[in-house]
């Protein structure tokens, strides 16, 4: 029998990461400051620098209006006990409101727009429901039924969505869904609109681009605690929703808190061009991989001149790099499947619609709008590598670049999510990766041994932070944030550096254009006045849906990832596991501190080996029961050397949520 400390081990072993994002109650700071000069005056500067007099957006976003969502947008989840998404707490900005001094004008007016909530018609037979989560559900009529293009992150949410399209159009089955891509938040809330017994019966279609399942499952996993961490600061989920704090993420106003699922897809687009008709609607697909998503989709519908471009062509400049974390996307190919649009389908267009944001209406403006975007990407991928060739840095042509008037001028080409700042340095690191060629930046001293050396070369925390208040009264709050960030990381426990931090970042959020930027400001501000909420528990990282589609590949690569290396020097281990449900086999060896395995293989002479269904280990991933009651059972069967499984258990690393980011 094995000991009740294996058996724990084995099951935090097999947890997976994916990024989440932690919905705890944020409060605001009593110690948050009101805007200083220098940001009324940058904020001021924004004011008078754009074109705000023109109103084609707003007039856009009401268009088509029919309803708005149910409870002033508050949605609950089944036992009407928690709160899902609250469009109620966005009220404090309202639309034709001056923005406050604390919030720069430009992405006060993309959040206006991101309020205006609730059911709308695209054209004959296209119908979304917007802002009821941080991506649009869309219903496509068929002749029999509804089609329902990407259902939201939550259950609740999609839900909630398809009962007021049905209030006021007819009700008719669900007979499709299509997945444009593989965020969660345009397949999470699918069986909020149909059930997987239907799916499997045959009376729902569930289309997406090739590759779907395996990006979907996988993308975020290996460094899926990092990246949820990552996101808190990304989403402002620990900061309030007020003129001081979070007031949109720029693509949407938030992520909703309900229940994740996933369904398999049925069949899969594979390559551009290819047709396929739903319930008497003919679609023509474009397969756009490794733009906004590794497996991602657009689709043109001939009946209605409309064209869906997924997430390549909002009212936004995009990520190339997301500061959450994940792998550069390639700005030349979605420049160059945004042209491609225009060659294939173009002329014939009447109506965009995307899965953010609000339509487009007429060709010369749908043409208009996605030259810009075309041309935004390429401007940055194109002028980034000019400007590298000509021997600058990432750091200097991410300030040197600046996008041609014509695409500055326009709001849908401005940095409410991604930014021209941020974009040109992915460009640069995805073709010349993170050195400069600068021997001196070669292996520079990690953070805190190399602010130590700062400090005390710059004469001792307290002539830094005298000059620092200097410069931050001036207004000089980038300067001042690099400078304190060395007394910080010198010593964590300076109160006059955390504070003078603290109200720099806070500066610099109001000043942000973009929502994630803001968010990150302000979130590093309340982390450094009230410490790393390590009191709350951690994002939840897997639903049930997702931890009964990983792929076991993806659930041994990730345990390789939390093998602790140094520990396993010289440890030499073989162990067999054995799926007799799906007739999985794996070969598993730890040598030279690696862990690695071999697919519909049994080693020979293992030490271990596992015998057992992928079923149970579902339920002991879900927490349905415990590994103990499984081997008790003879669910679950271990032979061979058990301490040597045991001996690999012991080496999986723990990783803690919580972890630093502003302090060292």
């Amino acid at each position: 029998m094995l000991s009740s400390s294996y058996l724990r081990k084995i099951s935090l072993l097999l947890s997976i990461g994916a990024v989440a994002i932690c919905h705890a109650a944020p409060t605001q700071s009593s110690q948050s400051k009101d805007a200083s000069e220098a940001t009324l005056k940058a904020n001021k500067a924004v004011l008078q620098s754009l074109p705000f007099h023109n109103q084609q957006d707003f007039e856009d976003c009401h268009r088509g209006f029919i309803a708005e969502l149910p409870n002033q947008g508050i949605i609950k989840d089944i036992n009407n006990d928690k709160v899902v998404w609250d469009l109620l707490a966005y009220e404090f900005i309202k639309e034709g409101k001056s923005a406050p001094d604390t919030v720069n004008p430009s992405l006060w007016r993309q959040s206006q727009l991101l309020t205006i909530a609730g059911l709308f018609k695209v054209t004959d037979g296209i119908y979304q429901v917007r802002n009821a989560d941080i991506s649009n559900i869309t219903f496509i009529e068929g002749d029999t039924g509804v089609i329902v293009m990407d259902p939201l992150i939550s259950t609740e949410v999609a839900k909630a969505a398809l009962e007021l399209y049905f209030e006021h159009r007819p009700k008719k089955p669900v007979v499709a869904v299509i997945y444009t891509h593989s965020h969660i938040d345009h397949f999470g809330g699918v069986k909020g609109v149909v059930s997987e017994e239907d799916v499997k019966a045959g009376k729902v279609r569930v289309i997406a681009p090739e590759g779907f399942m395996e990006e979907a499952l996988s993308e975020n996993v290996l460094t899926g605690n990092a990246m949820s961490r990552r996101a808190t600061y990304m989403y402002g989920s620990m900061i309030p929703k007020e003129p001081k704090g979070q007031v949109s993420a720029g693509l949407g106003l938030t992520t909703s808190a309900g229940t994740v699922t996933l369904i398999a897809p049925t069949e899969l687009i594979t390559h551009t061009g290819q047709e396929v008709t739903v319930d008497g609607i003919k679609f023509v697909f474009q397969m756009v991989p490794d733009s906004e998503a590794p497996s991602e989709m657009h689709f043109y519908i001939p009946k209605y001149k409309a064209f869906c471009p997924a997430e390549n062509a909002t009212h936004t400049m995009h990520n190339l790099y997301t500061l959450r974390g994940a792998k550069v996307r390639d700005g030349l190919s979605w420049a160059k499947y945004l042209h491609e649009i225009l060659d294939e389908w173009g002329d014939n267009t009447e109506v965009l619609f995307s899965p953010h944001h609000w339509p487009i209406w007429g060709n010369d403006n749908v043409v208009d709008h996605l030259k810009k975007q075309r041309d935004t990407y390429k401007y940055i991928h194109d002028q980034t590598l000019r400007l590298a060739n000509h021997g600058y840095s990432m750091n200097e042509i991410a300030e040197m670049i600046q996008l041609p008037p014509s695409l500055e001028m326009t709001f849908g080409s401005r940095g409410y999510y991604g930014t021209l700042n941020h974009n040109a340095k992915a460009v640069y690191f995805r073709y010349l990766g993170w050195f400069d060629a600068n021997p001196a930046h070669l292996h520079p001293l990690p953070p805190v041994e190399g602010s130590k050396k700062y400090v005390e070369f710059m004469g001792g925390p307290d002539a830094i932070l005298a000059k620092a208040k200097q410069d931050y009264d001036k207004g000089e709050y980038r300067w001042v944030a690099e400078v304190v960030n060395h007394v910080i990381f010198a010593d964590p426990e300076n109160k006059a550096a955390r504070e003078l931090q603290a109200n720099t970042l806070e500066q610099l959020g109001y000043q942000a254009e973009s929502g994630p930027w803001r968010a990150f400001y302000l979130t590093g501000a309340k982390e450094l006045r009230e410490g790393v909420p390590k009191h709350l528990p951690p994002a939840i990282t897997a639903s049930p849906d997702t931890i009964s589609a990983m792929p076991l590949d993806v659930l041994f690569d990730f345990m390789a990832v939390k093998l602790d290396g140094p520990k396993a020097v010289g440890k030499n281990i073989r162990i067999n596991w054995d799926f007799t449900d799906t007739n999985e086999k794996y070969a598993m060896s730890l040598e030279n501190s690696v862990l690695n395995y071999s697919k519909n293989k049994q080693g020979k002479n293992p030490d271990t080996t596992i015998t057992l269904k992928r079923t149970d280990l579902n339920d002991v991933l879900l927490g349905k029961a415990t590994l103990k009651d499984k081997i008790v059972s003879g669910a679950i069967q271990v032979t061979g050397q058990k301490d040597k499984i045991t001996e690999i258990l012991a080496l999986q690393d723990k990783f803690e949520f919580w972890f630093n980011i502003v302090t060292p």
